[in-house]
């Protein structure tokens, strides 16, 4: 009998805790579930392997919202925003402040919500595996048109750049070319509008530069080191990599209900050193 008056025991218990934890879940689930609204983001390629993983996941706790994420240029975030086009725009610079020619978007707020690492990248097959700040702005500028001046084989270089409106070209040529003009013509040169374009036109030709941030560099492409040093996330947080830029989320005002709540989420902990981290961004918090 008292075996028996153990085993009941043991099986409420057990009753109960499945009741409390399921109970709990059914509470989380609910209060997710009370966030509805439709989310609009546009602008910055760089960020789009992080807004649309961002977004994938906020989706899955919050059925109720609808999220729409497009990427074509930095500036078409603060743009799109202030026409109306989207309720978040993202953009690899802080549009409230002017920056290389681009005036502040007035009427905005900027959310801080990611560290951007930039990396000069080249074809895996292509032997050279740094070069410096001034063979950078020699490749860009067109005066160094030849890989065998750099230290790598006999071939002409093919330089492959952002368009204007690119802030992953105004990043790389702020602190990768420190200001140094870019060429604009030749039969060497090509503009791409997107990071994925950069990363095909790099990856389908051997003899092609081209720079993106770290979550591109993948495939048949490599990033090669700046003044000796490997670009990685780590060396950004070290302090030892300077091509790097915070990205930001812009809203047209403080952001409320779903836009503010999707922000909440992307800067938070769990995402900021899970989803982001694994994507190749450095969390925020990390950078001194």
């Amino acid at each position: 009998m008292k075996n028996v008056k153990s085993f009941i025991v043991a099986i409420m218990a057990i009753i109960m805790f499945i009741g409390f934890s399921f109970g709990g879940f059914i509470a989380k689930a609910s209060a997710a579930s009370t966030v509805s609204g439709k989310i609009t983001i546009a602008g910055s390629t760089a960020l789009l392997p992080l807004t649309q993983q961002a977004a994938k996941e906020f989706k899955k706790e919050n059925p109720k919202v609808t999220v729409s994420v497009s990427g074509s240029s930095s500036i078409a975030g603060p743009q799109s925003v202030v026409k109306g086009a989207a309720t978040i725009g993202a953009c690899d610079w802080d549009a409230t402040k002017p920056v290389q020619g681009f005036s502040a978007f007035s009427g905005l707020v900027a959310h801080k919500i990611a560290v951007i690492p930039f990396a000069t990248i080249v074809h895996k097959s292509n032997p050279v595996q740094n070069l410096t700040t001034k063979q950078l702005q020699d490749i860009y500028a067109g005066t160094i048109t030849n890989w065998k001046q750099v230290g790598g084989k006999d071939a002409q270089i093919v330089v492959v750049n952002r368009k204007h409106g690119s802030g992953t070209r105004v990043n790389f040529q702020a602190k990768a070319l420190k200001n140094a003009n870019f060429m604009s013509k030749g039969d060497n040169y090509k503009e791409v509008g997107k990071s994925g374009e950069m990363l095909a036109a790099v990856e389908s030709n051997p003899n092609a530069i081209g720079y993106t941030d770290l979550a591109y560099v993948k495939g048949n492409v490599k990033a090669v080191s700046y003044n000796g040093v490997a670009a990685t996330t780590q060396n950004v947080v070290n302090g030892k990599y300077p091509v790097w830029s915070y990205g930001y989320l812009l809203t047209k005002g403080q952001p409320k209900g779903a836009d503010a709540e999707f922000i909440k989420f992307i800067q938070s902990s769990k995402f900021q050193n899970g989803s982001l981290k694994n994507l190749k961004f450095v969390p925020v918090s990390q950078m001194k």
